[in-house]
């Protein structure tokens, strides 16, 4: 005999979109005072996600952050696309980025490559960049 249970479910799930108001981080100064909302948060958002490498921290979970570590030691020739495809796949596991595109790089010294590129966010877009090293 099968237990029988009366579960009151909702017929629909209403999906409620996750804030983006955030402590403001002053970089220059390296502090954190007031709030920032929308398109600011935003910008700090893909700061944080393009500076944490996945699978380091424990409080963060492993769809968080960039995996750039094993690059290094890599060829210019596979880094190159390599991260381009690593920062679209962190940045899009964000619900609030749509997209991640005009891509291009320089090389800066012996060693690393400049990557600028524009996230396109629910709430307009951000230019920015990120360097990587090999």
């Amino acid at each position: 005999m099968l237990p029988q249970a009366d579960l009151n479910l909702p017929e629909s799930l209403e999906v409620e979109e996750e804030p983006s108001k955030n402590y403001r981080m002053n970089l220059d100064e390296q502090t954190v005072n007031g709030f920032v909302d929308e398109l600011s948060a935003m910008e700090q958002v893909v700061y944080k996600i393009l500076c944490t490498e996945r699978y380091e921290n424990v409080i963060y979970s492993w769809d968080y952050g960039i995996e750039l570590s094993s690059l290094i030691g890599q060829d210019r020739m596979y880094i190159i696309p390599e991260a381009e495809r690593r920062i679209k796949e962190a940045l899009l596991q964000d619900v609030r980025i749509e997209s991640v595109d005009n891509f291009s790089y320089t090389v800066s010294g012996k060693n690393s490559v400049n990557f600028t590129f524009t996230v396109h966010t629910i709430y307009g877009d951000i230019d920015t960049e990120r360097e990587v090293s090999y």
